[in-house]
């Protein structure tokens, strides 16, 4: 595909990895975090440790904003379904992730909640069109990429005067998860996960710039780089 093709370059990539072989202390390791799923599929596809050396190792990030969802927030989608009697919108990708009481959205649909599964905000509004005497909850979650898209559905939503249409906002914020895990005990007091810096998820990025991860590099002493995602 043009514009991401020419960023193929295996020849170049060949000169990197031996540029960060003598760049590294063979004395000490490095662990390095790539925050994002996308990261993560890159590396393992391009064969990217195959150029690292041994001592340079990746620690996998939290990737996917529903591994760091809540159970409240599941359980509250249920609610909305259960005891509300709304017609619940979501992505697929939450409709198996466990809640309280050994529930999820898939085993709340089956007990007769009205959870729809849905591609995008834009197709929540449709079916709060369709169904005007329902009460239509759209349950938001993503990082900082998928926020705007949700803000343009309730200015919609606002400017046609449905008011039948809502979101449980469950977005989140890509530096509050970097802080959850140099604030946990196995990095800042144990030590048993070590971490040297973080590669940063270059979409992100292009949202909320590059400040908000200055205060690592300031106050933990751990870099970030922006990149992402061909290698």
């Amino acid at each position: 595909m043009k514009y991401i093709d020419e960023f193929r370059d295996g020849e170049l990539a060949q000169q990197i990895g031996a540029r960060i072989a003598a760049e590294a202390d063979p004395a000490r390791t490095y662990s390095f975090m790539e925050f994002c799923g996308g990261h993560t599929h890159a590396i393992s596809r391009y064969g990217v440790m195959e150029l690292l050396p041994p001592n340079v190792k990746m620690v996998h990030g939290p990737g996917c904003p529903v591994c760091v969802l809540p159970i409240g927030r599941i359980d509250q989608a249920i609610g909305l379904a259960l005891a509300q009697g709304a017609i619940v919108c979501t992505y697929g990708d939450t409709m198996r992730v466990p809640a309280s009481e050994s529930l999820s959205l898939i085993r709340a649909k089956a007990r007769g909640g009205d959870i729809r599964m849905v591609y995008s905000a834009a197709d929540a509004l449709t079916i709060a069109r369709q169904n005007p005497q329902r009460e239509v909850v759209f349950f938001a979650i993503g990082f900082e990429t998928t926020t705007p898209p949700t803000a343009l559905t309730l200015q919609l939503a606002k400017r046609e005067g449905l008011t039948n249409f809502s979101v449980l906002c469950c977005h989140v914020l890509t530096p509050s998860a970097i802080t959850h895990i140099l604030e946990s005990p196995e990095v800042r007091q144990y030590g048993t996960v070590p971490i040297d810096g973080f590669v940063g998820p270059a979409h992100v990025s292009i949202v909320i710039g590059s400040g908000p991860y200055e205060h690592f590099a300031g106050e933990y002493r751990k870099p970030v780089v922006i990149a992402g995602f061909e290698p």
